[in-house]
């Protein structure tokens, strides 16, 4: 069922609260050595994770057969006939101590699929909820298992017919949202019975100029059944020259208007000498905790070209207002740090994470020289004190990308985290060779 947007988004200018930090308040976490997810080897990128409240752990991932002129993906043998890329599933039903093995999401499907996103409903803490892009349109599908991923219904939640891009999934009880953007515009299919029927809405109007093209990048369902999506607004796209708007936008009325809150302005990012255009861009992860509290990470640039420092702020006011940003990384100056992911539990009970170079760094910018890694952080009080730094990448011998300082390069646009049934961290990220690959999914398991 599709119904045409109501009202375009107003504009909410952020007012900055403070934010008193302590930078380092605990010892840092310890995390699990990190263990390969996916196909031995690869192409796996762009993980999403979800953990239910029984114990399991889900891994969605994107999986390419030769991807970029490599020869290196493996073949499917849970579906041989599966398109370069198609979605794949690994279940932990342990909290993530083994997982099974890869397996097709939807095996029945022929044509291409990209952009997982994963989510749990947290109201019954188990039902599981898929989205992807398939076939040359990108047409956005959202998957629901009942079974703790053993079968899945997908249902086609959008009839626009050309093509989508970056989906971001956010669900509660009966409410579920998925956000993607198209030929300028955003929109945001809406399903208020758990994903069977579908309206579709058009938040800021017939066109987003006003912000730039916006790619989703974070999404989340309050308790209070507020839903908000982080958005990313790039100014002259496919040059990765112009400024990025990070703002966020919310709805109280289930999808029908929707209110626009500007956090955050970057400048053009550094040059990743990888033939992608934006790959190292500006771009907002989202989380809100048990209490209402929103909070986003973000990576960003005060001068074009330069290194992104990663930033923390939270709202109190359900994104009216935002607390001053608190830059959380403790890498040197000219270090670049990309890719945020973060998550919340509890009443205050943050956790995040990015990808950064300070290992072999290069302040002249050339990215043939820098050495990655991943690194997290949490905080128990919602961003006032926060841990020292816990390193979750690591060396693995028989990996040409890994070296002892690090990986050569992030693989895929993004990465993330979640609290397992026990509340522990898990998290997924990507490493690789280069922007073109070949890569693979890295897993590990925190405190």
């Amino acid at each position: 069922m599709f119904a045409p947007a109501r009202r375009a988004a107003t504009v909410t200018v952020a007012v900055a609260a403070i934010l008193t930090v302590t930078t380092v308040a605990l010892a840092a976490p310890s995390f699990s050595s990190p263990v390969r997810l996916g196909f031995p080897n690869g192409d796996d990128w762009e993980p999403a994770i979800a953990a239910d409240a029984s114990g399991h752990v889900y891994v969605m991932t994107t999986h390419y057969v030769g991807f970029g002129g490599s020869s290196s993906g493996d073949p499917d043998p849970t579906c041989p006939t599966c398109a370069s890329p198609h979605m794949i599933l690994q279940v932990s039903s342990n909290g993530g101590a083994t997982f099974s093995a890869p397996r097709a999401l939807t095996p029945d499907a022929t044509t291409r699929q990209d952009d997982p996103q994963i989510a749990v409903d947290p109201v019954d803490g188990r039902t599981v909820y898929a989205a992807f892009m398939q076939d040359d349109k990108s047409s956005e599908y959202v998957a629901r298992s009942d079974d703790f991923g053993a079968t899945w219904t997908p249902v086609l939640t959008e009839d626009l017919k050309r093509g989508t891009d970056k989906d971001n999934l956010a669900v509660r009880g009966d409410d579920v949202y998925l956000l993607y953007h198209t030929q300028q515009k955003i929109f945001v299919s809406v399903s208020h019975d758990r994903g069977r029927t579908w309206s579709l809405q058009n938040p800021l109007g017939t066109t987003n100029s006003e912000f730039g093209v916006s790619l989703a990048s974070g999404g989340a369902v309050a308790p209070d059944g507020t839903v908000y999506f982080a958005l990313n607004g790039v100014n002259r796209p496919g040059q990765a020259k112009g400024t990025i708007n990070l703002y966020v936008i919310k709805s109280i009325d289930g999808g029908l208007t929707w209110t626009t809150s500007l956090v955050d302005v970057s400048q053009a990012p550094a040059n990743c000498d990888c033939g992608a255009w934006d790959w190292w861009g500006a771009q907002m992860a989202l989380a809100v905790d048990d209490a209402n509290v929103v909070y986003v990470l973000w990576n960003a640039n005060e001068t074009k070209y330069g290194p992104h420092r990663v930033f923390f702020a939270r709202s109190i006011d359900a994104a009216v207002s935002w607390s001053s940003p608190v830059d959380v990384s403790l890498a040197p100056t000219g270090t670049n740090n990309v890719f945020p992911a973060i998550a919340a539990r509890g009443a205050g009970g943050v956790r995040i994470a990015w990808q950064d170079d300070r290992n072999g760094f290069d302040p002249g910018g050339n990215s043939a020289d820098a050495r990655w890694n991943t690194y997290y952080r949490s905080s128990g009080d919602g961003g006032t004190t926060w841990s020292a730094e816990a390193q979750l990448s690591a060396y693995v011998a028989g990996y040409a990308y890994k070296l002892p300082d690090g990986y050569l390069q992030p693989y895929g646009d993004y990465f993330e985290i979640d609290v397992n049934s026990a509340g522990r961290t898990v998290a997924v990220w990507g490493e690789g060779n280069s922007y073109f690959g070949p890569g693979n999914i890295w897993f590990a398991r925190g405190p």
